[in-house]
Parts: C-alpha cells; structure tokens; sequence
C-alpha cells in the first residue's frame, strides 16, 4: 500500500469534498481516501500496482477540479 497526498484546487464546500472522495473511491485500488476542504488537499491510500498517483490526479480533474 502507498499514501499520495493531492493537492486539490476549487473546493468550496462539504458537497466538493463528497465528490472529490467518491471520485477517488470509484478508482480501483484505493483502500481510503480523506478529503481536507481547510487543506485543500485529499490523502489517498492505494495499492500501487492497481492504479497510480497519475490516475488519482486525473480522476479528480475528471469531477471538476484541480489536483496537483
């Protein structure tokens, strides 16, 4: 298991957080996801050999916001 921790751009509130995590919890291989809306940022634990800290930037782009 890896921790990748995303920083997320335009959050806004409690409904962003929900569908950052439920972006990152539809990607096979995440075990956990915590979504930070005062950070700014969502902590990801995945197993590295089902999907990569690429595929969980870009699933977060994919609901509508910046990941970096």
């Amino acid at each position: 298991m890896e921790q990748v921790i995303i920083k997320v751009g335009g959050m806004s509130c409690q409904g962003c957080v929900k569908g950052v995590t439920a972006a990152l919890q539809g990607v096979t291989g995440v075990q956990a996801a915590a979504v930070d809306l005062a950070a700014g940022e969502a902590r990801v634990d995945f197993d590295p050999q089902q999907t990569s800290a690429a595929a969980l930037r870009q699933a977060v782009e994919s609901a509508g916001f910046d990941a970096a």
